[in-house]
């Protein structure tokens, strides 16, 4: 997501993405991440404890509250950082020469970083022991592909509602990962810092060390996929 993600029409009512210095650019990023990771694991705690054991209750509650955070988190902070809070996304935009390599490379160490302390942050809060790891397994190449389809779908939802509703992006993206939990096999992790950061949780949202280097590989090739074709297919005759 790039600072033109939430600008109106008018641009001029917005400081521009480069009014921002690299240190807030980072924090935000930092800030943005840790607080999704917060929730997707804190509503997965919730919803599993509050579902019965009615397992599409709790995804669904998951699913809900990761879409209506990301909403927020990329309209509040899109206009300092992009609101990528995926190391996908930033190498999708540093390859498109709209972030430099050495800025991409901070925010994914600050992805990273702070999905962990976001896992943390959960643990804390439902007062479950802080350091976890998961023992729920998500295997077979099912799963993978899940992953691919899910982060190219995500990078086509960015890419087209940049370039042609630019306003939109904060909804359409957090409709896109609410339908995406749903409609794939993997619930769309779709981002390799969230998957590292799951493999910290023994919860509903976790993910087992084994499993991730699949998914992680799935959202690579996915989202160059989607970089491509998309790439390709919203480039006018003009540009």
């Amino acid at each position: 997501m790039d600072a033109r993600t939430i600008r109106p029409q008018d641009a001029s009512l917005e400081p521009p993405l480069e009014s921002y210095g690299p240190a807030k650019r980072l924090a935000a990023e930092a800030l943005g991440t840790a607080l999704l990771l917060a929730v997707v694991v804190g509503s997965g705690v919730m919803g599993e404890r509050l579902a019965a054991g009615n397992t599409a209750i709790a995804l669904l509650a998951n699913a809900l509250a990761t879409g209506a955070a990301l909403a927020v988190l990329i309209s509040i902070l899109g206009p300092i950082s992009g609101a990528h809070f995926n190391p996908v996304v930033t190498a999708i935009f540093a390859a498109r020469r709209e972030l430099s390599w050495r800025l991409a490379a901070g925010y994914v160490t600050v992805q990273f970083a702070a999905a962990i302390l976001g896992v943390w942050t959960a643990h804390l809060m439902f007062a479950e022991p802080l350091l976890q790891i998961s023992a729920k397994a998500r295997d077979g190449l099912g799963q993978g592909l899940a992953e691919a389809v899910a982060t190219f779908g995500l990078a086509g939802t960015i890419l087209g509602s940049l370039r042609f509703r630019p306003e939109a992006t904060p909804l359409l993206v957090g409709l896109y990962i609410t339908s995406a939990y749903w409609f794939t096999a993997s619930t769309s992790f779709a981002n390799p810092a969230v998957t590292i950061a799951r493999c910290l949780t023994d919860s509903f949202a976790g993910i087992a060390p084994h499993s991730a280097p699949l998914f992680i590989a799935g959202q690579i090739v996915g989202g160059a996929g989607g970089l491509m074709a998309f790439g390709w297919l919203i480039r006018s005759r003009s540009a």
